[in-house]
């Protein structure tokens, strides 16, 4: 039971720390239709993000709600891969950093939709339309940025190459996703792996963009609370009101 717990933590977390993180460029879009669209994603991930929570604390049975796994918690708790708390940069950083979310987040829940678990596969279900969506914008603005101007090329080349270390952590299983796979709740890394290169290898040569190799070296230790120092300045935002007044409500 531990393990499903700590999947499903690792599930609301990558989604809540992105969410948190294009929160933040509300208002500051290059386009007023991309401001609104920044700020539907980050909406669409925290919804999902509290599904997760509301189970995992069901599940858990100590008492703690989505609100308590989400700002009660120090940053060596959360599980979130490292890729979800790299900076926003310019906006080719946060486009490809979504894109190679993205790209990873849709196989994942389209796998999720026929796992053993019941209320897993439901909420896969009721999230598959979002994800959907969300892939299809952040690869079309790939697509746009790399085969735009020189600087825009020149700018997301830099973000491909840059965050290309972060990606593959969301691959490499520990003890926790084995035994999700073994149990059937989740889908096994080889078949992800396989459909995030095949579609990020097709985005990028439409972008007229070069793919870094598949077999670079990886971070990563964020699956096991090991965070890079940006993790601290998000949480240290997000927290705040409920670490400085515990408790308090709307």
């Amino acid at each position: 039971m531990q393990n499903k717990v700590n999947y499903l933590l690792r599930l609301g977390d990558n989604a809540l720390i992105l969410s948190q993180q294009l929160s933040q460029l509300c208002g500051r879009g290059p386009a007023l239709e991309e401001d609104m669209a920044l700020t539907n994603v980050a909406l669409d991930l925290l919804g999902q993000t509290r599904l997760w929570y509301e189970y995992a604390g069901e599940l858990e049975g100590a008492g703690r709600d989505e609100d308590k796994l989400a700002y009660h918690r120090d940053a060596h708790d959360f599980k979130n891969c490292l890729l979800m708390e790299q900076p926003n940069g310019n906006y080719a950083d946060t486009m490809v950093r979504q894109f190679f979310f993205d790209a990873w987040h849709y196989f994942l829940i389209v796998g999720l939709t026929r796992s053993s678990d019941a209320r897993i596969a439901a909420i896969a279900e009721k999230s598959l339309k979002e994800v959907t969506y969300h892939l299809r914008r952040s690869g079309d603005l790939i697509v746009r940025l790399g085969d735009g101007t020189e600087v825009s090329h020149a700018k997301t080349q830099a973000a491909v190459n840059e965050l290309w270390m972060y990606s593959g952590e969301v691959f490499a299983y520990d003890a926790v996703d084995d035994a999700m796979v073994a149990e059937g709740v989740a889908p096994a890394a080889d078949g992800l792996r396989t459909q995030w290169l095949a579609h990020v290898a097709e985005i990028l040569a439409e972008a007229t963009l070069t793919m870094p190799p598949a077999d670079a070296w990886m971070q990563k230790g964020g699956k096991q609370g090991r965070h890079s120092e940006h993790l601290g300045y998000i949480l240290a935002e997000m927290q705040f009101l409920q670490r400085a007044y515990p408790g308090a409500t709307w």
